[in-house]
């Protein structure tokens, strides 16, 4: 029995392990976690449904080749922020050529100009769910469905990155009034951008998408001292601190007044065993030391975009 996908993320020689969970490109793990559950008591030979050995094989096959390597993938956290970075970069490439996308299903065609993209792609998936595996013969079809439907949505989130309009331009300005020069201005409006999308999803602990906006703004903007501290607070919630590391020693050096990266270096420092400066000692030493959970909880970031902290 061949497990050949043909569709969606698949025609671009690309695992798309949340079609095969049924999952939005979005979901978080609890939410990974809680539907492979599902998927799985539906398939083990032990509690499947199937009727008889052939069947009960079948299921198998698509449990232990596709669902449990899915699965596998995203249980290690920076496996899954890798894998969100090259969806994003693959929603960038749709976006930059979207003549060159031939959809096969109807549902992915009214995605494409859904005027709520968001909650229609949700509900797709959420819909296709209820019954992906009901029917083993036709489950790699809905699996390619399922992955058409992220493809779009990629695309089209990309889409609205590129084509965002700068913030802040005056609509008519007085014919002598003094001007900065164009280029400049509109960098400076995207980087803004960029960064505010990102802190927006970091209160809503998005960190894959966060993360994306803020390597992009990077790219234009390599020597912005606080996005360097957003993406290291990216990490560190990834619990990735050397990277953390990396990149709060670099808005330091950019900026040695850098609130951001003033307060969680040192603590980054004392995770990874690193003896601290007598500075960095003291001033961390005035509040309690605790690296953020994994938990996925807001607290962390309560008090750096907005509100006071306790």
């Amino acid at each position: 029995m061949s497990l050949k996908i043909d569709g969606g993320l698949f025609t671009y020689d690309f695992i798309d392990h949340h079609a095969i969970l049924g999952v939005p490109v979005d979901a978080d793990f609890k939410e990974i976690r809680k539907r492979y559950l599902q998927i799985a008591r539906k398939l083990h030979p032990d509690s499947s449904n199937a009727r008889d050995e052939s069947d009960k094989q079948k299921a198998n096959k698509f449990l232990s080749r596709l669902v449990n390597p899915a699965y596998e993938k995203f249980s290690v956290e920076q496996n899954r922020a890798e894998y969100s970075f090259i969806l994003a970069q693959m929603g960038k490439r749709f976006a930059q050529e979207p003549g060159a996308i031939r959809l096969k299903t109807e549902m992915a065609r009214q995605l494409l100009s859904a005027p709520n993209l968001s909650m229609s792609y949700t509900e797709a998936i959420a819909k296709i769910a209820e019954t992906q595996y009901a029917d083993l013969q036709q489950a790699q079809t809905i699996i390619a469905e399922v992955s058409e439907l992220n493809l779009v949505y990629l695309m089209r989130i990309a889409g609205q990155s590129i084509n965002q309009p700068p913030s802040h331009q005056p609509q008519n300005s007085p014919p002598n009034s003094p001007t900065t020069p164009p280029p400049a201005l509109k960098e400076e409006s995207v980087v803004e951008q960029y960064l505010h999308r990102a802190q927006n999803l970091l209160e809503k602990n998005q960190l894959s998408p966060a993360k994306v906006e803020l390597q992009d703004a990077l790219k234009l903007e390599p020597r912005n001292s606080h996005c360097h501290s957003l993406i290291a607070m990216v990490y560190l919630r990834q619990n990735q601190l050397k990277m953390a590391k990396v990149h709060f020693d670099n808005a330091l050096k950019l900026n040695p007044d850098e609130k951001i990266a003033l307060e969680w270096k040192p603590k980054v420092d004392k995770a990874l065993g690193i003896t601290s400066s007598a500075s960095q000692v003291s001033s961390s030493s005035k509040t309690e030391e605790n690296l953020p959970d994994k938990s996925g909880k807001s607290g962390l970031f309560g008090g750096l975009f907005g509100g006071k902290k306790k």
